[in-house]
């Protein structure tokens, strides 16, 4: 009986989970705002309460999904009605590379790192950081970008991260501490002075000093990918 009684409150509550999400539209089934990831994870702790303790009265449980529904939607009409409102809501895009190269700035101020962009162009399809024009997160955390004409067709790998050596790209394109020490007293720059260093496998390099443009130059490598 009383695991009949627990099916039946679950059968119950996931109704009115299904009927809620679909009231609050697509973007909670897809890429959502913050308040609304906020939003789920809430309705998600509401729902599983009431499933799991019988003690409490499962009218409880309801009326609070709802509630909580109606609090999205005065959300969304803030957000719709008030544009100020919607940059405090839901945040809003941070350009993190443009035609100067990346904005360290812009990714410092979103809890990002160099690593952190790189990963996401890879996911956009795009492997070297001179592939795009312009390059942005969004509200949501999505990445967006303009694409170059032509993009290049190496995979490009870190060797310097704001200042730190990546010892294991090191090893892959073979090349010795003293090979990046000399590459970097030719552009007469300290190794704590670079934001970002990648060569891809035809020995081009993506070159950024912090605060300054980047720069496409040249370099011998051994390794091959």
């Amino acid at each position: 009986m009383y695991m009949a009684l627990i099916f039946i409150r679950t059968a119950i509550i996931f109704i009115t989970l299904l009927f809620v999400m679909r009231l609050m539209g697509k973007s909670q089934i897809g890429e959502m705002q913050p308040f609304e990831f906020v939003i789920t994870l809430v309705i998600a702790e509401l729902a599983c309460i009431p499933m799991a303790d019988t003690s409490i009265p499962i009218l409880y449980g309801i009326v609070a999904i709802v509630a909580i529904f109606i609090l999205h939607q005065i959300v969304v009409l803030l957000d719709l009605k008030f544009n100020p409102m919607k940059a405090v809501i839901c945040g809003r895009p941070s350009l993190v590379i443009t035609r100067e190269g990346i904005d360290e700035y812009q990714l410092k101020k979103n809890n990002l790192d160099v690593s952190d962009l790189v990963e996401s162009m890879r996911t956009a399809g795009y492997f070297n950081l001179d592939d795009v024009y312009y390059g942005l997160y969004e509200a949501n955390g999505s990445f967006s970008a303009l694409a170059k004409e032509n993009i290049t067709q190496s995979l490009a790998v870190t060797l310097i991260d704001v200042g730190k050596v990546n010892k294991h790209n090191m090893e892959i394109c073979k090349l010795t501490n003293g090979d990046l020490q000399n590459f970097l007293k030719e552009q007469s720059v300290k190794l704590k002075k670079v934001l970002v260093m990648t060569v891809d496998g035809n020995g081009r390099v993506y070159f950024q000093e912090r605060g300054k443009p980047y720069k496409i130059l040249q370099m011998e490598i051994k390794g091959k990918w």
